[in-house]
């Protein structure tokens, strides 16, 4: 039989062991390996059947157990020095208390930021993920709990979480969505002073009501919101909204981005009403998802008195938005009309027409389809301070989005780059802590992977080359033993019964060379770029004397069949006997199975279709195990290989990046980057693995693992990355924000007023005449040229405008690379025809092809970069200089 309904009975604790619920209601213990430990020794067999979970621990450990520890005075001295831990470190000042204030005056730091993102990896206990969006998130809100940053969580509750994934036998992937019962996780209900469950209320179309009610995770010090629609008010439709992590179809969609974005400002609101948490003075957008926020904060001040052009000028002032993807493919688009059907008549927020809220999310740029709604687009219109996630996809995202910046060269689109980084204390194995702690000392090396300040870690250069190899071997061990279990596992859901799987307690060699590959399975990842050559590959892992063995794990979206091929071709020939031994994939890959997998790799793979992986950060979790990466300069690899930390694979990038894996010039551009990942395994990372001193251990590979904790430790780091988003852009965005809301917002009707004024006057700005002094045939490094301009402002006046020389080396068609901008001092104006004079020197700093253009931008102190309004005025195309004169 069946039950009609589930729920968890949970444990009554001793007063004794009360403490062991406060610990266990705090995500810390995934990071901290004290708290892990004591829960471990409540019942290992039972921490172990309930996947170290100790939620679950607390409900299935028997009671003559938890009797047993309530008399043991050493359990019940660990359990409240660990719980007094926890208070200090909840209550104690940390970094950012202590962080100085910014050096212009603006007063204190953001009292509050509020982070939105679709999906959060905190743990494996609390699966709300589905890949590195989420992994990145739940690494951004530990790293701001580890140094004190008032951050506030803000995402949805999927009963389902992400899929569970299997195989058949054939080796196709298989979905399950196990449901999640609330109560037996770490989150607890918001509720109100009466008692009752608190809920958010959005309106839809035809009278409807999407209603939802907010569960607490605490990630340390920050408080993780999450929505959950699965409640009584709602219909079967509406109760379904959060039923899964990218589940649905469009509408679908559509309802979870609207209930992230609007319903998590709501959720924010309440969490402040109830607690008395500051409310945020920055709003931090993981992608695009959660764009609406910036929408429902518009209405929320327009309901206070201001128009909407004001009203957004606030919220931008505010906001930042982090883009993840490389490719166009990767952005939630919308059909037109079905926003349009969201957000007005009984469905319309306050105060914002759906015209307005249209025009966000238009694909204005040439190229743009009219008919969909772009949900980057929106993120980036409403948000002052945009970033991408490694230098080279800042570089792509400039590029990518530069239709929303007309007039304006590529590298001069604001979205600036803030490179990820990986939480350490979650995904260094225990074992390379207590080797550094061992040469550093614990306290101080647990400081070096919170804070993330050091550009060194000074100090490992003393490991010696024998603990290092040690090391090494045992993590390699590890991961032997976790892929044999996985493995079996994974086999007898296949079908295969204990009879036929003898040969797979010999699977794997703890001495062998082995090279990690994980990540989802989309095709510019490349999952089987490694199968390219077959032979080429038995060839090496089947080496005599320098064999090489490969894990290999991910998961394809559930409607992506192409990547779901991909995986069943990796499968079928890792399951061939004569290499099974060699090769394996392992299904289901989540935090879990990550957290033996980084440590245990010796080399880390990543070979993407450049340029399109925006930073992956599975090969940063791999270096600060001291693993080396083997990967396409891409992403954070393309600015951190130097040469001693891994091996770059060489790219074809003269040829097409198309992602149709059929094209000619796809086929190419792989048979050529697959033969130099084979070269590079056989004759320089196999070859140093296995070339062995006299003492039997490979000096220059340990010298390359030490290089890379040395100087790549600290770079990697989430603490790294949180400090760089408050000191570049949440510090700066809080004070954008100050200065348009002080005085009721006059700042920010200011402002507004302004830019329509320069809109409405900006098509009578011109450059009406370049006239240039001391030009002559040769020009000699050093001389000065002198330039006036004249302009025609129109209605503008000379305090709107910044009038610039833009020049650079220039290419064979005129194109200005590399370009300085200086701006041109006013020399007197109007003249009789109305044209200001503008005036100043140039000076040739560099040699050969040297070019200069005037430009006119619209300016002001409040704009956070120059480009932000889109606007600038050239001089008309011309056939190039007489004479010195531009005409």
């Amino acid at each position: 039989m069946k039950a009609i309904r589930r729920f968890t009975v949970r444990t009554v604790l001793p007063e004794q062991l009360q403490p062991l619920h406060e610990l266990a209601l705090n995500l810390r213990w995934s990071w901290h390996p004290e708290t892990r430990e004591l829960f471990r020794s409540v019942d290992p067999e039972v921490w172990s059947a309930v996947g170290e979970d100790p939620v679950r621990l607390l409900g299935e450990v028997p009671a003559a157990r938890l009797a047993a520890l309530a008399t043991d005075r050493r359990f019940l001295r660990r359990l409240g020095d660990l719980a007094d831990d926890l208070r200090d470190y909840l209550a104690g000042p940390r970094w950012y208390q202590s962080a100085p204030s910014p050096g212009d005056g603006s007063g204190p730091l953001p009292a509050a930021i509020a982070y939105f993102s679709p999906e959060y990896g905190i743990a494996a206990a609390l699966p709300q993920y589905s890949g590195g969006l989420g992994i990145l998130a739940g690494d951004h809100l530990k790293a701001a709990s580890d140094l004190g940053v008032p951050l506030v969580g803000v995402g949805l509750f999927y009963r389902h979480g992400y899929f569970r994934q299997s195989l058949s036998r054939d080796g196709w992937q298989q979905e399950r969505y196990p449901l999640l019962d609330p109560d037996e996780l770490a989150v607890s209900l918001l509720r109100e002073p009466d008692g009752t469950p608190c809920r958010i209320d959005l309106a839809l179309p035809g009278g409807r009501t999407l209603a939802a009610q907010i569960w607490k995770a605490q990630v340390g010090r920050v408080p993780l919101l999450l929505l959950d629609s699965d409640i009584e008010p709602n219909t079967a439709a509406e109760r379904e909204v959060t039923d899964r992590l990218y589940g649905g179809g469009s509408e679908h969609r559509l309802l979870q981005e609207m209930l992230l974005g609007i319903g998590g400002v709501r959720a924010v609101r309440t969490y402040g009403r109830l607690t008395g948490h500051p409310a945020p003075e920055v709003f931090h957008t993981n992608e695009g998802h959660a764009g609406f926020l910036g929408v429902e904060r518009i209405s929320e001040l327009v309901g206070e008195g201001l128009d909407f052009a004001a009203a957004l000028e606030a919220v931008r002032a505010g906001t930042l938005f982090t883009t993840h993807t490389p490719v166009p493919a990767g952005i939630d688009r919308f059909d037109r009309e079905l926003v349009a059907r969201h957000f007005s008549g009984d469905a319309a927020l306050p105060g914002v027409p759906v015209d307005q809220v249209l025009a966000l999310g238009v694909e204005s740029w040439p190229g743009g389809d009219p008919k969909l709604f772009n949900m980057a687009a929106m993120g980036l219109r409403l948000a002052q301070r945009a970033n991408g996630v490694s230098t080279l996809h800042g570089e792509v995202s400039r590029g990518m989005f530069s239709g929303l910046w007309p007039g304006f060269d590529a590298a001069e689109v604001p979205i600036t780059s803030i490179t990820n980084g990986v939480h350490a204390p979650t995904w260094i194995d225990p074992a390379v802590v207590r080797l550094a702690a061992g040469v550093l000392g614990q306290e101080q090396a647990e400081d070096a992977m919170a804070a993330g300040e050091a550009r060194r870690w000074t100090g490992l250069e003393r490991i010696g080359n024998s603990e290092i190899w040690e090391l090494r071997r045992a993590l390699r061990s590890q991961l032997v033993d976790e892929a044999r279990q996985r493995l079996r596992a994974s086999w007898h859901q296949r079908g295969a019964g204990d009879a036929e799987l003898g040969w797979a307690d010999t699977v794997l060699d703890p001495d062998v060379l082995t090279i990690g590959f994980a990540r989802r399975v989309p095709s510019y990842k490349r999952l089987t770029l490694m199968l390219r050559d077959p032979v080429r590959l038995r060839s090496l892992l089947l080496h005599p004397t320098r064999p090489v063995q490969i894990v290999v794990a991910g998961k394809a979206h559930p409607a992506d069949d192409g990547g779901k091929r991909l995986i069943q071709q990796l499968v079928r020939f890792a399951d061939d006997p004569e290499i099974r031994h060699r090769i394996v994939f392992l299904p289901d890959y989540d935090m879990a199975m990550a957290k033996h997998l980084y440590p245990g790799c010796d080399v880390w793979l990543n070979n993407p279709l450049r340029p399109l992986e925006a930073c992956g950060t599975s090969g940063m979790k791999a270096a600060l195990n001291g693993c080396l990466n083997l990967s396409v300069l891409d992403g954070w690899w393309d600015e951190w290989y130097d040469g001693r930390n891994g091996w770059a694979i060489p790219t074809a990038d003269g040829i097409s990046s198309t992602l149709d894996p059929e094209s000619p010039e796809a086929e190419r551009r792989d048979d050529i980057e697959s033969a130099a990942l084979y070269d590079l395994i056989e004759h320089q990372v196999a070859a140093r693995f296995y070339d062995r001193a006299a003492d039997g251990l490979p000096h220059a590979w340990i010298a390359m693992v030490r290089h890379t904790l040395v100087t790549l430790g600290p770079k990697v780091l989430a603490g790294r990355m949180v400090r760089e988003y408050v000191e570049r852009l949440y510090a700066p965005a809080a004070l954008a924000r100050r200065e348009l809301a002080g005085s009721d917002h006059l700042g920010a009707r200011a402002l507004a007023g302004w830019k329509a004024r320069i809109r409405d006057g900006w098509p009578a700005v011109r450059v009406e005449h370049v006239e240039t002094e001391g030009l002559a045939e040769a020009q000699e490094l050093g001389s000065t040229l002198t330039l006036r301009v004249q302009v025609s402002l129109g209605t503008l006046e000379p305090g709107d405008v910044d009038v610039q020389v833009v020049s650079g080396r220039v290419d064979e068609s005129d194109g200005i690379s590399d370009a300085v901008a200086l701006t041109l001092k006013p020399a007197g104006g109007p003249d009789l025809d109305g044209r200001h004079r503008y005036e100043g020197s140039l000076e040739l700093c560099r040699t050969g092809p040297f070019g200069y253009t005037v430009r006119v931008l619209p300016a002001h102190h409040l704009l956070a970069s120059p480009a932000e309004l889109g606007l600038a005025a050239l001089p008309a195309e011309t056939p190039g200089m007489d004479a010195g004169l531009l005409r």
